[in-house]
């Protein structure tokens, strides 16, 4: 022990089994995870819209982000990662009492606070994620019901159950690197199945359905693309190459998708399109997640 600074020797604050890297990369990640939804995916849904629904747009994401944040600690994250209720969920409890948040986390290096943290910025994500589906069509009263709601009888039994070691499925091995389940799956189908209830948008609407500021559109989806570094790169929970390895294919994927979604709009649209290149972001980011940090086949092919 002496041979280390006096800053990384063990003390109250920063137990021995605590890796001071580790956790100052998970609250990192955790952060740019959070910039994803806000401001990112607040200015993207705000402006890739039409004029009249901007602000309601927008403002679905920022109460998604904040209603969860509350619901989380109250009983959303003892329900997702918490003692055993059922195969599928675990026993409703807050997650604000002092000894279980400085406790070690169910992985890695790191406190309970930091993971309680980490996890809410995912499913956030995951809200706000849906209420993509519902621009222009959803009531913002019947949305501050929604969030709630699916938080506690959706999102925390597919992280139970795949996330959580003591989950059914996560014991049948199911693996799921970075919310291709939990998160886009569940999401996706999720913002379908209420988009088909709520009905559709009305002819007009449908017909012509322009972005009313390009720019901040691209601002938008530059917080999402650049935030997905923490989504993909903070699952390994650990500062290693498996982080590393993660981050790099998000981000070729992405670039990759973006290229192929540009070709694509010049083949069949004779050119190129900025929300064509939008959509072809997200598609790559979404596309990569589950398998994010185990794709090495390229390289192993190359170092051959």
């Amino acid at each position: 022990m002496s041979q280390f600074p006096a800053n990384l020797m063990p003390d109250e604050a920063s137990p021995e089994w605590m890796n001071k890297g580790d956790n100052a990369w998970q609250l990192t990640a955790a952060t740019l995870v959070g910039l994803q939804s806000v401001p990112g995916l607040v200015i993207l849904y705000g402006s890739i819209v039409k004029k009249k629904w901007a602000v309601n747009s927008a403002f679905m994401a920022l109460y998604a982000f904040a209603s969860v944040l509350v619901c989380w600690v109250i009983w959303g994250y003892r329900m997702s990662f918490g003692d055993n209720l059922l195969p599928f969920v675990g026993l409703p409890n807050i997650a604000l009492d002092e000894k279980f948040l400085l406790r070690k986390a169910f992985l890695g290096s790191f406190p309970n606070v930091t993971m309680v943290y980490f996890q809410f910025v995912f499913a956030a994500i995951t809200l706000v994620l849906i209420a993509g589906a519902l621009l222009g069509r959803m009531n913002f009263h019947a949305w501050m019901i929604f969030v709630p709601l699916w938080l506690t009888f959706s999102y925390t039994i597919s992280a139970y159950s795949i996330w959580c070691p003591d989950g059914w499925l996560s014991k049948m091995g199911i693996i799921d690197f970075a919310g291709g389940y939990v998160i886009h799956v569940a999401s996706g189908v999720s913002g379908f199945t209420a988009a088909y209830w709520v009905g559709p948008r009305s002819i007009k609407d449908r017909e012509t359905f322009i972005p009313n500021n390009i720019l901040s559109m691209l601002t938008g989806v530059g917080f999402v693309w650049l935030g997905w570094t923490g989504f993909n790169g903070g699952a390994p929970f650990v500062a290693s190459i498996d982080a590393s390895m993660a981050i790099l294919n998000t981000n070729i994927c992405t670039a990759t998708s973006l290229l192929t979604w540009l070709i694509l709009d010049i083949i069949f649209f004779k050119k190129p399109s900025v929300l064509g290149a939008t959509q072809g972001i997200i598609t790559g980011l979404v596309c990569i997640t589950p398998g994010a940090g185990k794709i090495t086949l390229l390289s192993h092919f190359i170092k051959r």
